[in-house]
């Protein structure tokens, strides 16, 4: 007879695509007198291991059908899931029945995104997560393999799971089929027959991101913080390997980032490039990753204190020996001389990374009141060959190098912003300035005279021709811009009466 008090053996229904810990867990639950049900491969696999297993169609007395896309569709399961146990019509209703409760669900889904089609669309199993994590009062969901040893631990000490347990197990299911749904979005976002493929911007967007990394704090000691990573999905962040120092923090990650991704977007050469606070204040082409580092060094020492250090190459000695003389926060690398990173241990708080090449993604979020503002991630789409000079000189060969290099690196500086490069090295930096004649000027100041016969960029057009003139003044030779201003032929004279090569780009990069 049915009634408040569960009937003995109590019942847990097992059907899992990740088979990790699944038999422990069933033979530890069988130890404690608990009714195995399965269905399936699930089934077959506890049944290979011996254990005592009752068939889902045994319950039900009704057949997998479709190749198998019913099996657990049926209301001798979700009735027996649902039904609330402090509710005597509930009671009575499973009574009349003659249907029995089951206690916990144990389940995991297809891992759609690695592997997307429609017979991996998964209807059965997301019903009884969902059903059972409804009904969390009474039902346990594991839906993790990581949570199967806590689960028995409850079980064996205090005969049942807690409140507190099951609402925290409900809560991880629903993410669990949450994250699973936005995947299937995804694949139907990406079907070339589809009305959104090809634009970037779909009709919605679902995120599904899972806590990684909790980090000491944010960008203050009274904000907090943590690393998200987007489920079923895995970043350079989670490969990386850190060789030494302390914990990176909220802002050494954001910096380092931005410091990973400007060494590996200035060319194939051997290139250094030192960020604070999110920002370069010094980037270099070297013969090797020691000169490299020398030269990006010296491009703001004052600034470079404290900072990132991002290479393209493996570190050396040489280079660890110049850079364990100044106090940096973070050093990434592909890899590093088993000496080098002997040297560079030495330095007890210098967080020593290594990684793969970063990842662009697609869309950038910003967040703004209610909602987010998205675009497409910023990428240098035109190639210098297809500039346009629009001096009557021409560049140099050199300036040519200059311009490419000052190009790129401007595009990675926040807005408004100024270059000014010689020999493939950054001299002067004018960053995040609110007028563009200040940046120039800030930058002419850091170079100190290094800018002669180098290279200027901006990454947005001059509005007068002031900001030219000021570039002028500093030494350069050339001058690289996205051109577009109303007073663009005054910019051009301006660069024409001082000899200045001049080439438009006609691709603008504001960065806020």
């Amino acid at each position: 007879m049915i009634s408040e008090t569960l009937p003995e053996p109590r019942r847990v229904l097992l059907s899992v695509y990740d088979k990790t810990g699944i038999v422990d867990l069933a033979r530890g639950l069988t130890d404690l007198g608990w009714e195995l049900l399965s269905s399936g491969g699930t089934a077959e696999h506890l049944v290979g291991e011996g254990l005592p297993v009752t068939e889902v169609t045994e319950v039900t007395s009704f057949p997998e059908m479709l190749g198998g896309r019913v099996k657990t569709l049926h209301p001798e399961i979700h009735v027996g899931i649902l039904a609330d146990r402090s509710d005597p019509a509930h009671l009575r209703d499973l009574r009349e029945a003659g249907i029995l409760p089951i206690d916990i669900v144990v389940g995991n889904l297809y891992p759609f995104s690695s592997d997307p089609g429609i017979e991996l669309i998964d209807i059965g199993g997301p019903a009884m997560m969902r059903g059972a994590a409804k009904n969390f009062a009474h039902v346990g969901v594991v839906v993790d393999p990581a949570d199967y040893p806590v689960v028995l631990d409850e079980l064996r000490t205090a005969g049942n799971l807690s409140d507190a347990t099951r609402r925290r197990l409900a809560r991880a299911a629903f993410a669990h089929t949450s994250a699973y749904d936005a995947a299937i979005v995804e694949w139907f976002d990406a079907d070339p027959a589809s009305d959104t493929a090809g634009d970037p911007l779909k009709p919605s967007i679902h995120l599904a991101l899972e806590r990684v990394q909790i980090l000491r704090y944010g960008e203050n000691p009274h904000q907090v913080g943590a690393r998200y990573r987007t489920v079923g999905d895995e970043g350079w962040w989670d490969i990386a390997v850190t060789h030494g120092g302390k914990p990176m923090s909220y802002l050494n990650l954001l910096d380092a980032e931005a410091a990973w991704r400007l060494a590996h977007s200035l060319g194939d050469d051997p290139v250094s490039v030192v960020v604070k606070h999110a920002n370069p204040c010094g980037a270099a082409i070297g013969t090797d990753v020691a000169a490299a580092y020398i030269a990006a060094h010296d491009c703001d020492p004052v600034s470079a204190f404290g900072g990132i250090v991002a290479v393209n190459r493996p570190v050396t000695l040489a280079m660890a020996e110049q850079l364990s003389k100044v106090f940096t926060e973070v050093v990434m690398a592909p890899s590093y001389e088993p000496d080098a990173l002997a040297h560079l241990k030495q330095k007890a708080d210098l967080r020593i990374l290594e990684a793969e090449p970063p990842t662009w993604p697609e869309l950038d979020f910003r967040i703004i009141g209610g909602g987010f503002l998205v675009q497409t991630t910023d990428r240098l789409v035109v190639a210098h060959t297809d500039w346009q000079v629009v001096t009557k000189r021409h560049p140099s060969q050199a300036e040519w190098a200059d311009l490419v290099f000052a190009w790129r690196l401007a595009a990675r500086v926040d807005s408004n912003s100024i270059v000014l490069a010689k020999d493939c090295r950054a001299v002067g930096i004018g960053a995040g300035q609110q007028n563009r004649l200040d940046a120039g000027r800030i930058a002419a100041e850091k170079a100190a005279g290094r800018a002669v016969g180098g290279a200027c960029a901006s990454e947005a057009f001059f509005p007068f021709r002031d900001g030219l003139d000021a570039a002028a003044e500093a030494g350069v030779t050339a001058v690289v811009q996205p051109g577009g201003s109303v007073r663009d032929h005054e910019v051009i004279e301006a660069a024409d009466e001082q000899g200045l090569a001049m080439v438009f780009t006609s691709e603008r990069h504001f960065r806020h």
